[in-house]
């Protein structure tokens, strides 16, 4: 009787354990959502990402952006975005400029 009690707790436990992770889990995918009309694009070196409207890929500016961004990396990224190749203070300063512009 003591045995099965010990599983009982024991289960208990790693259920605990189990439903813990899980929503740590489901906190970080939440986090790294992309909101409906947005997409993911990492930016310089560091590749820090950034969540952009998709309405920048009507201005030819962004076009341009993203025509070198596939000759130098493609459009596959490891985290599900795409790859930029300027430094963020460009990348910043072009995307501001077209969102006001809208």
């Amino acid at each position: 009787m003591g045995i099965r009690l010990l599983s009982v707790v024991q289960a208990k436990q790693m259920l605990k354990r189990s439903l813990t992770r899980d929503r740590s889990s489901n906190a970080a995918a939440e986090a790294a959502a992309v909101p409906k009309g947005h997409f993911a694009v990492y930016v310089g070196e560091t590749q820090k990402r950034f969540v952009v409207p998709v309405s920048l890929l009507k201005h030819p500016s962004f076009q341009n952006l993203l025509r070198k961004a596939e000759e130098e990396f493609g459009f596959d990224h490891r985290m599900g975005g795409l790859t930029i190749p300027c430094n963020e203070d460009a990348f910043l300063a072009l995307t501001s400029h077209l969102n006001h512009s809208s």
